[in-house]
């Protein structure tokens, strides 16, 4: 209870700068204390025309582990080949509505089939034409059996893309699938040169070749990935000529760059971090919407966390609101689903166990753990996980588990949670899709142990059940309602805990404009311009 009160001392600190922060959740500002119109007015009258060309440089925590949208495992690669480097046959909106993108058009014929038109006029990086055989090749590629890859759970209900001609195609499914397009328009859905595949291999992950509105120049591992504008692009070219992306593990030191304007923007920006920007005369803080949750995850293969007592002990040990106010600065939202609020499926009924000591100390004697025990928690090296892990270790002292902490770079960590290696493990879930079925699939299907995504090796049958049918729905209502079915085992479980609903936050130099962070966590690029 100490540590609980120490904890929440801040409390009235972060209220205050919750409240200096309210309106920015969809921009970069909004605290102007003349009023949003008033400030849009002065800035109309002073502000110079932006200007054209010059490189944007992005300063970021990690670097990417591979640029092979079939290969990658975070969202540090995705940020960089999403809307950047490839495209995909469609665009999700803002409110997850699907506008056009490679494909100009589609229509459902039935339930197991999907036509699209294709946009014509449209060229890869490398002058190959984009048709009905590059879809083809690239969902052929992900499914191929003699070499799967990660992505073949997520593109699995389709049986074959029919060419019907050049720039018309079927997805002919094996089952109705609600989210389809919800998949097409993700990072895993860009499509990739016939050419390139064909020519690099497995090695695409280091010469990366799409349709986007930039071309793939470099990549210095562990410092830098340079893209460069495409000149050939065949919707609106980007305004600025370069894009540089930095690997700067250092939290301060990547807001001191956009401080002093070595950088022009720091990504995954700690809390820690936000008085900083606001208060600095050189940045602006970004701040907006995300489908992600982070989560304390517990191996259900290793001892004592196979069994499920044990696990509903540990949640029942653990304040989430605590967690927020002390070390997010009440940024975020306690979370009782592994959904965001924003993600197609969520429902506010899922319930989580509640905070209560007591239960947690009955569940563990009953498991047969009365006394002390040890165990192990895994993460990456960022300094909120880390902050929470310290927490964490707090909190389940009251309890009588004596948590040991093992930090590693986030490289390291994804692959010893891909193997199984890990006791305990905090970490998190940026749904790249919008839709519910990316999350429940690779996170909970029996299928999607390892490096699809269920680190927690969670198998239950019916949830499996639960997760198939809801791919199938297609009555809205009836998709919801499976999935809060679902959801509710699995918090009763407890394969994962679900402790907050992340934001996206940046610093972003003043001398920038136009920069949005997508929920799924990608910087878009195409609408900012530098005013230097």
């Amino acid at each position: 209870m100490k540590k609980k009160s120490k904890l929440r001392s801040i409390l009235a600190l972060s209220v205050l700068i919750a409240t200096v922060l309210t309106g920015c959740a969809s921009g970069q500002q909004a605290n102007s204390p003349t009023g949003a119109s008033k400030a849009a007015d002065s800035q109309t009258k002073t502000a110079p025309a932006p200007a054209e060309g010059g490189t944007l440089i992005i300063a970021r925590l990690s670097d990417a582990n591979n640029l092979d949208p079939h290969f990658s495992t975070q969202i540090n690669s995705m940020a960089v080949v999403q809307h950047k480097l490839y495209e995909g046959l469609v665009l999700q909106g803002p409110n997850s509505e699907y506008k056009p993108l490679l494909a100009s058009e589609w229509k459902q014929i039935d339930d197991l089939t999907w036509e699209f038109v294709l946009r014509e006029g449209v060229t890869f990086h490398d002058g190959t034409p984009f048709d009905g055989e590059a879809v083809k090749k690239t969902i052929d590629r992900i499914l191929d059996k003699n070499a799967p890859t990660p992505k073949a759970n997520m593109f699995g209900m389709i049986r074959e893309v029919k060419v019907v001609d050049t720039h018309r195609i079927q997805f002919v499914l094996h089952y109705p699938f609600a989210g389809l397009l919800s998949v097409l328009a993700s990072a895993e859905g860009g499509i990739i040169s016939p050419k390139a595949i064909e020519q690099y291999g497995k090695d695409l992950s280091k010469h990366p070749v799409g349709t986007g509105p930039f071309v793939f120049e470099s990549w210095t591992p562990g410092q830098e990935i340079v893209l460069v504008k495409n000149e050939n692009y065949w919707g609106k070219k980007p305004r600025i000529d370069k894009v540089v992306f930095k690997t700067v593990p250092e939290d301060t030191t990547r807001v001191a760059m956009v401080e002093t304007g070595e950088a022009h923007i720091a990504e995954q920006l700690p809390v820690t971090e936000l008085e900083r920007v606001q208060n600095s005369p050189n940045m602006t803080l970004g701040r907006y919407p995300s489908f992600a949750v982070d989560h304390i995850g517990m191996n259900v293969t290793k001892k004592p966390f196979d069994d499920v007592r044990v696990r509903q002990a540990i949640a029942h040990a653990i304040d989430k609101e605590a967690i927020i106010q002390g070390v997010y600065n009440n940024v975020g939202k306690v979370a009782n689903s592994t959904l965001g609020p924003q993600v197609i499926g969520y429902s506010p009924n899922v319930k989580g166990p509640e905070y209560d000591l007591n239960k947690a100390k009955q569940l563990l004697a009953e498991a047969g753990y009365p006394n002390d025990f040890k165990a192990t928690v895994y993460l990456n090296d960022n300094k909120a996980r880390i902050n929470v892990a310290e927490v964490l270790q707090s909190q389940l002292k009251g309890i009588g588990i004596d948590l040991q902490i093992q930090v590693m770079e986030f490289g390291a960590y994804l692959d010893l949670a891909a193997k199984g290696e890990t006791q305990m493990f905090i970490s998190g879930w940026g749904n790249a899709t919008g839709d519910a079925d990316y999350n429940q699939y690779n996170l909970f299907h029996s299928t999607s142990h390892g490096v699809p995504g269920n680190h927690s090796f969670y198998s239950n049958p019916k949830v499996d059940a639960l997760i198939e049918a809801g791919r199938k729905e297609k009555d809205p209502q009836k998709r919801k309602d499976i999935y809060e079915e679902a959801q509710q085992i699995e918090m009763e479980e407890v394969p994962l805990l679900p402790y907050r609903s992340s934001e996206n936050l940046a610093a972003i130099s003043k001398s920038v404009q136009g920069v949005t962070i997508s929920p799924s966590g990608y910087v878009e690029l195409n609408d900012v311009t530098i005013q230097e």
